[in-house]
């Protein structure tokens, strides 16, 4: 019998772990095969959609995690610069924002 210890026991528990979550996730689609959903349209605007919010989610997030770490050492020196780098922060939030209302207006409209 093998004997497992600390990180090789946690490498086979881990893949065990995909593993069954894999099982699991083609066994549930397997299960609702042949049954029809919508039109073939509907599946490419989740698909815009998704895109729409998950790059311009990773925009943003790119955005303000730099001008917030460039905003904050700019207030370590200046602190009356406060409403500059909050106005700066918020544009770069902006461009998530911008991606939630595409992705709306692609699944409701088109």
């Amino acid at each position: 019998m093998l004997e497992l210890q600390g990180k090789s026991l946690n490498r086979l528990r881990l893949l065990l772990l995909f593993a069954s979550i894999l099982l699991i996730s083609i066994i549930g689609t397997m299960a609702y095969a042949q049954t029809t959903t919508g039109s073939e349209t509907a599946g490419y605007k989740a698909i815009g959609a998704g895109l729409a919010i998950g790059l311009a989610g990773i925009g943003g997030g790119i955005a303000v995690g730099r001008t917030g770490a460039a905003g904050l050492s700019v207030l370590s020196e200046k602190p009356e610069a406060f409403g500059t780098v909050l106005l700066i922060v918020a544009l770069g939030e902006g461009i998530a924002i911008y991606g939630l209302i595409i992705a709306i207006l692609v699944i409701i409209i088109l």
